[in-house]
């Protein structure tokens, strides 16, 4: 495996088509649904990324140790799905990163409501041992602030129930569409639910129907591009496959980047074409609170960190508790590249750059600290005559796999 790799764009300008595959938490989700329906649940274009691969294998494994590496959606959604597979010990673990990950909203609710999982090291974090066992269901408050993927999971599992589930949701909701992808996903599948304010209730069913899910490609993986598009002295960039009316909260890249960076999406049957705007004026400072799309905040910074734009990007709480800290990881990282910040545990801000701080000519070596976004949302640095050395470029693998070799088909140099 290569430590790093050399990242580097001759020129300006940006031209190609790039087909991306389905969606991480489309996919992720869907997998719960058929492990617990069957083949009433039929799955295409279904994501090829690494955390989905890991939730795949998981579910049909007959191992009693799990071991999901990275895989923070996986630990999340196996945490409530093995608790209801009755008679079945499995433990769940994962990285030492996994293992500074909370996940006690999690476990709690689900011991509140019947289930028996216990804590192996560190109580209130990851690895635990689940004891699968028939639960009733009930009523249940959880904090919605802290992690929208704690509620998606209890969602998911919740028609096997036997009494089903009410959950009330307290304080203010984090990354919200991700939790309407969820319900939305439970209606599309044939589960009763309904959602009356901060309640959702979720009824018991044991059965659906057959149902078929083609999986629309990614938003979070082609925020990249618009990013590129952005910086881009000229562009022609199409993106496959998409289309206007989406479940995944990052489609917001779309009105974002229109709004504040000139960039309009075209879309035509099932692709997008990014089209920039050389006449847009763009702001000297923006803010923007990204509570309910927080896994598309490093792109947006590297793009105004990009642009001299300075910036306060709000509703990051969540960035604390990723693969890495995000928030700390971007400060560290676009200090290399003479850009000064400030970060608080909720937001980040680009207060001021270094005189002449695009001049740096040398490699710059960027960090990912383990983080697939780090890597990613950087490479754009590459348009601004910036030389780049990423170590653990591998780290893509976790949601975009393809992510280096569509890059050479935009004409950049990637070399190990």
């Amino acid at each position: 495996m290569y430590s790093y790799i050399n990242v580097c764009k001759k020129t300006d300008n940006l031209h190609g088509s790039i087909y991306i595959t389905g969606s991480k938490s489309i996919s992720n989700r869907l997998l719960i649904l058929k492990a617990i329906y069957g083949n009433d649940i039929y799955i295409d274009n279904i994501s090829d990324c690494d955390d989905t691969n890991i939730l795949k294998k998981s579910l049909i494994s007959t191992s009693n140790i799990l071991d999901i590496n990275h895989a923070g959606t996986a630990m999340r959604f196996l945490t409530s799905y093995l608790s209801i597979q009755e008679k079945k010990e499995v433990i769940l673990t994962g990285s030492n990163r996994m293992k500074e990950r909370p996940i006690s909203v999690l476990v709690d609710s689900l011991i509140k409501l019947g289930a028996k999982i216990d804590y192996l090291e560190k109580i209130g974090f990851p690895p635990i041992k689940i004891f699968g066992k028939k639960i009733l269901g009930g009523k249940i408050t959880i904090d919605a602030k802290i992690s929208s993927q704690y509620i998606s999971s209890l969602m998911l599992i919740a028609s096997k129930f036997e009494n089903g589930l009410k959950i009330f949701l307290e304080n203010h909701i984090t990354s919200l569409p991700y939790i309407k992808m969820t319900f939305d996903l439970l209606i599309s599948s044939g589960i009763i639910a309904t959602w009356t304010n901060k309640m959702i209730h979720i009824y018991p069913g044991k059965k659906i129907g057959k149902k078929y899910f083609k999986v629309e490609s990614d938003w979070s993986s082609a925020s990249y591009y618009y990013s590129m598009v952005s910086i881009s002295k000229n562009s022609n960039v199409t993106l496959y496959s998409y289309n206007k009316k989406s479940l995944q909260g990052d489609k917001m890249i779309s009105t974002i980047y229109k709004k504040y960076f000139g960039i309009s999406t075209i879309f035509n049957n099932n692709e997008i074409k990014l089209v920039k705007n050389i006449n847009f004026y763009h702001k000297k400072y923006i803010e923007l609170n990204l509570n309910e799309t927080p896994d598309i905040a490093q792109t947006i910074a590297v793009t105004c960190a990009s642009l001299g734009i300075k910036c306060k990007l709000k509703g990051l709480e969540t960035l604390r508790i990723k693969e890495t800290d995000r928030l700390e990881a971007l400060k560290k990282e676009l200090l290399k590249f003479g850009i000064i910040t400030n970060i608080t545990n909720y937001d980040f801000e680009i207060k001021d750059f270094y005189k002449n701080y695009k001049e740096k000519k040398l490699p710059i070596e960027v960090k990912t600290y383990q983080d697939h976004r780090m890597a990613m949302s950087f490479t754009t640095f590459a348009l601004c005559c910036f030389s780049l050395k990423i170590e653990e470029p591998y780290v893509v693998n976790k949601s975009y796999p393809n992510f280096w070799k569509d890059l050479k088909h935009l004409s950049f140099s990637i070399t190990m």
